[in-house]
């Protein structure tokens, strides 16, 4: 909480609370208040400052709910998503990054499971086996890193992989993608190629 609404919320405090001393003696709230009075108010102001912290927040509460603030939020009357649920100590982070939709951040751990499942796709946009043990080796690396690293954080599960393994089902990938693709229109026999480009520019 800033310091303006931090000042609001003393403001309204100390604006309830005349409103209801003045209820009790029957005067308005800026009234002035005879001699002897000058003392009390003091006494008042002095006793307002001696307020704690949960009978201030439950004053705020109760006024936020007589306006009406709680009214139709988004999962009242509702389970809240997630609950009872298996304990997952990395379900704040994971929470943060599915809603802000963040992508690049968070603890190396939860980087290197995402990048471990898309490893796969990664691959197969590689156009040699070179590039392939290159990215499998860089993988690696960065495995290796994380488990090294000594901040805290979750720990690192992802398993390093084997590159040799990768080529082999980057190469098993490609030859499956290749047989499922539909086979190219052979080039039509008996004609010079002159002619075929002459009828593919048709009638000028």
């Amino acid at each position: 909480m800033n310091d303006w609404a931090t000042e609001h919320n003393e403001r309204r405090l100390e604006r309830a609370a005349e409103l209801r001393a003045a209820q009790t003696s029957n005067r308005a709230p800026h009234e002035e208040a005879e001699p002897g009075a000058a003392a009390a108010d003091v006494d008042a102001r002095q006793s307002r400052r001696k307020i704690s912290d949960a009978q201030r927040a439950d004053y705020l509460i109760r006024d936020a709910m007589a306006r009406g603030e709680f009214d139709n939020l988004k999962y009242a009357g509702k389970p809240i998503p997630g609950l009872g649920e298996n304990t997952d100590p990395d379900w704040w982070i994971k929470g943060l990054i599915r809603r802000e939709n963040l992508t690049g951040l968070g603890p190396p751990a939860i980087l290197l499971r995402k990048e471990d499942a898309e490893l796969d796709s990664v691959l197969d946009g590689r156009y040699s086996e070179q590039q392939v043990r290159e990215a499998v080796e860089s993988f690696n690396k960065r495995v290796v890193e994380a488990r090294r690293q000594l901040q805290g954080g979750p720990p690192v599960i992802t398993r390093t992989r084997d590159v040799d393994h990768e080529v082999d089902r980057w190469r098993q990938r490609r030859a499956a993608a290749a047989a499922a693709r539909p086979p190219e229109a052979e080039p039509e026999a008996g004609r010079p190629w002159w002619r075929r480009l002459w009828s593919m520019r048709g009638p000028s």
